[in-house]
């Protein structure tokens, strides 16, 4: 019996190595040359059931995936830094001027614009997204609108956000198309088959997304945003594709007026050029001006100068720094909900009505809109936003009254009617104010009635320069009566068929 170590021989003599080294001589000759083609790929895969990345420069998400259990398995080492980490953030929070050094250390380097950092500041808390038993869902988060004149910091603003927001994305809308913002569908290079791939604010859900030159973008790409600051979702039906894609971000835009210069006589929708359904929207739209002065441009430029050398009495040393800062608004996100007290609710109630009554003139059937329900909701979120601040379970009265504050602000601004110095959300909703809509219809009715007395007195017809000059003479609502108004009041009433307008 042979054994292991000896060659193994065949029924011919031959041995098996020898047969062996033939059938490889023969495989090479008959299989060689096409197998020289054949190129060796490999991919490279991860093959994993969860997977999570962090970046400490900032906000962290609250993963859905990690449970209670999960995160107290953790070492001792990164739990002890958590607790430190805490007990650190309570001993700044026993601060008495917590909110006013939050507001100081949002964006340091540009000069005041505290109500607009406090607005900023309440979205990146946010509020509680509600979802009722039915099915309805309302969103938590804030959406924010800056339009100014040139070189007033909006974007740089934009940009320290963008750095310190939960999966915050940056994007420019003159480069920005519309399935860039939302979702594209693409075929897979590899399999050929028709995937989704996801866009700015698919990409930002439960962030921020940062949208500059909010004016220069396409009305396409504008167009597919009404879904996602109301809905929170993106439906895209292409290719056979139909899906419905979560986009629980906000949204932070900032535009520049026509002309690169804010023209107060006219509304923010006339500045910029923006539809009012898109427009109402946004909760919070604040104006930034510049205005010559000689006082704010002498504290202005001393404040650019001290930023480029030290200086021991600047403000910049009492700021709380980034990594903190974004500690702080971490577990606020995390691990405060805060939930509307009675007294906080009673208030919402009674400030919203007192909101709506500013528009009753008194002795006048005339009525302006200053409130809307979305107001409301706008009031929530932002007091809810407050409360996190203070690392608060309950939305306060006082957090209540900020909110409605700083609501009036941006409303001074934007919503403002300035031939009779009211608010008037119709020119956020419409574009017109009511005081304007109605002065057109007293227009409309005037030029048809002076038509009539014309007709009847017995002529055929009456000419355009002879109707301005009885409308000026009437002196309608105390406003200056143009051509371009009579020939609107013209139009209008030709449209409804009640008279005929021939050019001669």
């Amino acid at each position: 019996m042979a054994s292991d170590s000896s060659p193994v021989n065949t029924p011919d003599g031959f041995s098996l190595a020898f047969v062996t080294l033939c059938l490889l001589e023969y495989l090479f000759l008959e299989f060689g040359q096409t197998q020289r083609t054949v190129k060796s790929i490999f991919k490279t895969y991860i093959d994993c059931l969860h997977l999570k990345t962090t970046d400490k420069s900032r906000m962290d998400v609250q993963d859905p995936m990690e449970t209670e259990n999960e995160a107290s398995t953790g070492d001792d080492d990164s739990t002890q830094k958590s607790e430190i980490n805490v007990e650190q953030l309570k001993e700044l929070l026993k601060q008495p001027d917590i909110y006013e050094k939050l507001t100081r250390s949002l964006a340091p380097n540009i000069w005041e614009l505290d109500d607009v950092k406090r607005s900023h500041l309440c979205q990146l808390f946010g509020g509680n997204a509600l979802k009722l038993p039915s099915g309805a869902s309302f969103r938590g988060d804030i959406n924010i609108l800056l339009v100014g004149d040139p070189g007033t910091s909006k974007s740089q603003l934009l940009q320290y956000i963008y750095k310190l927001s939960p999966r915050g994305i940056y994007t420019s809308g003159r480069g920005s198309s519309a399935v860039g913002l939302t979702a594209y569908v693409a075929k897979d290079p590899e399999t050929g088959e028709t995937v989704l791939e996801s866009g700015a604010l698919v990409l930002s859900d439960r962030g921020i997304c940062c949208i500059d030159e909010f004016d220069k973008m396409s009305d396409n790409a504008r167009s597919m945003l009404h879904e996602v600051m109301e809905q929170q979702t993106v439906s895209i039906a292409k290719a056979g594709i139909i899906a419905s894609l979560n986009a629980r971000t906000s949204v932070l835009a900032c535009a520049n007026p026509i002309g690169s210069r804010y023209n107060p006589r006219l509304s923010v929708i006339e500045n910029i050029n923006l539809p009012p359904t898109l427009l109402s929207r946004f909760d919070l739209i604040y104006l930034i001006l510049d205005k010559a002065d000689e006082e704010t441009d002498r504290r202005l430029a001393k404040h650019i100068v001290a930023l480029h050398f030290e200086n021991p009495n600047s403000s910049q040393h009492d700021v709380i720094d980034l990594p903190t800062l974004t500690a702080y608004v971490n577990y606020a996100r995390k691990h405060i909900h805060a939930q509307l007290s009675d007294e906080a609710a009673e208030e919402l109630t009674r400030g919203y009505v007192e909101m709506r009554k500013k528009g009753n003139f008194p002795g006048s059937s005339k009525k302006v809109i200053t409130a809307t329900p979305r107001q409301i909701e706008s009031l929530i979120h932002l007091s809810e936003g407050l409360a996190r601040i203070r690392f608060s379970e309950l939305v306060e009265k006082s957090g209540v009254i900020e909110a409605f504050r700083l609501l009036e602000v941006a409303m001074q601004q934007s919503a403002t009617d300035h031939s009779t110095g009211t608010i008037d959300m119709d020119l956020i909703t419409t574009g017109v104010s009511a005081s304007e809509r109605m002065r057109r219809e007293n227009l409309v009715l005037a030029t048809c009635s002076l038509v009539l007395d014309k007709l009847t007195i017995g002529g055929s017809s009456a000419r355009l320069m002879e109707l301005l000059e009885e409308l000026k003479k009437q002196n309608l609502g105390g406003a200056e009566v143009h051509l371009s108004d009579l020939r609107t009041a013209l139009s209008t009433l030709s449209a409804e068929g009640l008279l005929v307008v021939k050019r001669i």
